[in-house]
C-alpha cells in the first residue's frame, strides 16, 4: 500500500450473508478499516466478519439508502468504498484506488462492475460494464434516501477508474426470481410515492425498448443463453414494475 494513500474505509452492509462474505472481506484488506453493519445476522455473519477484523455494528433494516448511508458515517475515515457481501475486488482495482488515492483528482469515483449470472460473467448488455460510483469523500458525497435503486449523490467532480468490481452472488435463479419481486415492488411504491402514474404504453413498451437496448444495440447475445435469460428476466421486471404501480392505484 503506498504509504501517502489517503486512508480508506471500506463500508458493507449483511444480512445472513455468511455465504459470501468471507471471499469480499478478503478482497477488502488493502483498506485502513473494514465497517460491517448487520441487520440481525443469524447465519455467523458477525463472528465472520470480526475473525477478518472488521467493526462490526448492529442497526435494524432502514432501507437500502439509509442502511448505507449509516455505515459510510460509521466508518473512521472520510474516504469510504461501499461494497454488497457478495462483491470482490480485483487485484486490478484495488491498484487504480490505491493510486487515485495518492492525489485524489475527484470528490467520488465510479468502476465496472462485472455481474455473474448462471455461472457466467456477463461483459455485454444489461450487465456490463455497470459502472458503479461505490468510492467517495463523504465530505461531498453521500447515499440517497431511496430504500431501493439507492445511489450516491456528489457536488463535485465524479472520474472513472479501471478494474473490475466483481459480483458473484452465487444465489439460485428462484432467489434472484424473489429478490427482483422485492425489488420491483419497492419500486413501484416509490413511483407511486412520488406521484408517477402508469398506463398501457408503458406496460407494452418498456419491456421492448429494453431488450432492443441491451440485448441488440448492447449485444447481450454476445454473453449466450445467460444473457438471454438476464435480459428477459430484466424486461419483466420492467413490465412488472408498472404493473404495480397500477395495481396500488387501484387499491
Amino acid at each position: 500500500m503506498p504509504a501517502t494513500r489517503q486512508p480508506l474505509s471500506v463500508a458493507i452492509i449483511t444480512l445472513n450473508a455468511a455465504s459470501q462474505l468471507e471471499d469480499c472481506l478478503k478482497s477488502a484488506r488493502f483498506a485502513d478499516e473494514i465497517v460491517v453493519v448487520d441487520s440481525g445476522s443469524t447465519d455467523g455473519t458477525q463472528a465472520l466478519a470480526e475473525r477478518y477484523g472488521a467493526r462490526v455494528l448492529a442497526q435494524a433494516w432502514l432501507g437500502f439508502g439509509p442502511q448505507k448511508q449509516f455505515a459510510v458515517e460509521a466508518a473512521s475515515h472520510d474516504w469510504v468504498l461501499c461494497l454488497d457481501a457478495d462483491e470482490r475486488v480485483s487485484p486490478e482495482l484495488q491498484a487504480s484506488i490505491d493510486h487515485a488515492l495518492i492525489a485524489p483528482l475527484a470528490v467520488a469515483f465510479r468502476f465496472p462492475r462485472c455481474n455473474r449470472f448462471l455461472g457466467r460473467y456477463l461483459r455485454h448488455g444489461e450487465g456490463y460494464p455497470d459502472w458503479s460510483l461505490r468510492l467517495f469523500d463523504r465530505r461531498r458525497a453521500r447515499w440517497s434516501d431511496d430504500a431501493v435503486h439507492e445511489k450516491v449523490m456528489t457536488d463535485g467532480e465524479v472520474a472513472r477508474l479501471k478494474g473490475d468490481l466483481l459480483h458473484d452472488s452465487a444465489e439460485t435463479l428462484a432467489a434472484y426470481l424473489s429478490k427482483q419481486n422485492r425489488y420491483t415492488t419497492l419500486a413501484a411504491e416509490m413511483a407511486v410515492n412520488a406521484g408517477k402514474r402508469a398506463g398501457p404504453g408503458r406496460i407494452a413498451f418498456s419491456p421492448l425498448v429494453r431488450f432492443i437496448k441491451f440485448y441488440l444495440l448492447r449485444q447481450g447475445f454476445r454473453d449466450g443463453l445467460p444473457g438471454l435469460i438476464h435480459i428477459a428476466i430484466g424486461c419483466f421486471n420492467s413490465m412488472m414494475k408498472y404493473a404495480k404501480m397500477i395495481e396500488r392505484h387501484k387499491i
